[in-house]
């Protein structure tokens, strides 16, 4: 049992065991977290905001309206795709299948609608369930079977793709022109409503950290100082204002057109952002999941079933890169037999542990997904205004991924060496 408190903890559950009054008490705790290797995602918005500023001093167009709209877009698949694995490297697992998963799921979804003039909303809901069904078969062998996931998600990353080129035809390809599928990644929400989502979700954050925080006061329960939870809440408002009023711009090449409002694309990363996190922070279904993550036996021990954790935990995966694999689609405007292959699956996986995600299970939180996600788009948007060679690409991101892992490394050494 003190193994599950141990690993409750890492993930951050410990805030109902110690208490910090002060705001500079809750800066020095934190500050010794981060000496100790609690660093969190803290290398990767450091990375983040050098990134924007080297792009920005480089090239005057990097912070035009019109490619941080397009930055947002290229992010949105990847970041969707590397929230579902963030799920299975919570466990210590891995799915190489995920990329080919939301490829298989948006075929079905292209066939559905271009072949038998399926309604959008039943092609995409028959996406989902293929990609549940396949995140079902690999939790099932996985768990049940003891096979490891890199054997069996290997197999399946193999099996899929021949599923894809059977449905499309070698070199074929499905086009995407249902409106509503486009219009994820395509369309923008109106500028008035844009700006009536950006103050409901400052109002609901506001009031929800500020009703928890006066709910951990009255159960005498450690909680951070008023100042921390109004510092979040402004930095919060901040960054929703200002990317609201950047996006609400018109952004238009063409003094002909008008091109404004927020993708549609960025409101579903925000929903699924909130959902995940809610569902990993806030319900025992989340707890489970850290505890199995940071010692399976202590967590079977204390009666979780690890089992169904993890095969519920592949079966979310999976759902979650059907849905990466329709967005994706979106942005193509079609479905090919390439789609979820090449590099797509590696990308998902290094968004993941550049935004601090451990690859050694336990570790890691939905937010990491987005901010290694925008790492990573932020690198090839930025390189490609500077018209730079595709290698480059490939270096850059391949070193950051390093980075990122040698520092997960370090800092699991420095926490067993500080017992935190």
């Amino acid at each position: 049992m003190t193994d599950i408190i141990s690993d409750a903890e890492e993930a951050g559950f410990a805030n109902d065991r110690t208490q910090s009054n002060t705001l500079g008490e809750a800066a020095r705790a934190y500050v010794n977290r981060v000496r100790g290797g609690d660093m969190g995602a803290l290398p990767a918005i450091l990375g983040l905001i050098v990134l924007f500023i080297v792009f920005g001093f480089a090239n005057d167009r990097f912070f035009s309206a019109l490619n941080m709209a397009n930055l947002i877009t290229q992010a949105g698949a990847i970041i969707v795709l590397a929230m579902g694995l963030v799920l299975v490297l919570l466990l210590g697992d891995i799915d190489l299948s995920a990329g080919v998963t939301g490829g298989v799921s948006a075929c079905v979804m292209g066939l559905l609608i271009a072949k038998h003039d399926q309604p959008w909303g039943v092609a995409v809901l028959l996406a989902l369930v293929t990609g549940a069904v396949i995140g079902l078969v690999i939790g099932v062998l996985v768990a049940k079977l003891g096979i490891p996931s890199f054997v069996v998600t290997l197999a399946f990353f193999l099996g899929l793709q021949g599923v894809t080129l059977k449905l499309i035809g070698d070199g074929g390809s499905v086009r995407v022109d249902q409106e509503v599928i486009k219009g994820i990644t395509k369309s923008n929400v109106p500028v008035v409503w844009g700006w009536v989502l950006a103050i409901v979700i400052i109002v609901a954050f506001a009031a929800l950290s500020l009703r928890s925080h006066r709910a951990k006061v009255t159960k005498g329960l450690q909680h951070q100082p008023l100042a921390v939870v109004v510092a979040q809440i402004v930095a919060l408002a901040v960054i929703v204002l200002v990317v609201t009023a950047v996006l609400n711009v018109n952004r238009a090449p063409n003094p002909g057109f008008t091109i404004e409002g927020v993708p549609y694309v960025l409101l579903l990363v925000a929903a699924l952002l909130i959902f995940w996190t809610f569902v990993l922070s806030r319900t025992s279904y989340g707890r489970h999941v850290y505890a199995v993550g940071g010692n399976a036996e202590a967590a079977r021990r204390a009666g979780i079933s690890v089992d169904r954790i993890r095969i519920s935990v592949f079966v979310f995966s999976s759902s979650m890169a059907a849905l990466s694999g329709i967005i994706a689609a979106s942005n193509l405007g079609k479905v090919s037999t390439s789609s979820g292959g090449s590099n797509t699956l590696l990308y998902a996986v290094g968004a993941a542990v550049i935004g601090g995600t451990s690859l050694f299970g336990g570790k890691g939180k939905a937010r990491d997904a987005v901010i290694g996600g925008l790492v990573i788009a932020t690198i090839a948007n930025g390189l490609g205004l500077l018209d730079q060679a595709s290698y480059i690409n490939f270096i850059v991101t391949g070193g950051v991924l390093l980075l990122a892992a040698s520092v997960d490394a370090i800092s699991r050494r420095r926490r067993s060496a500080t017992g935190l």
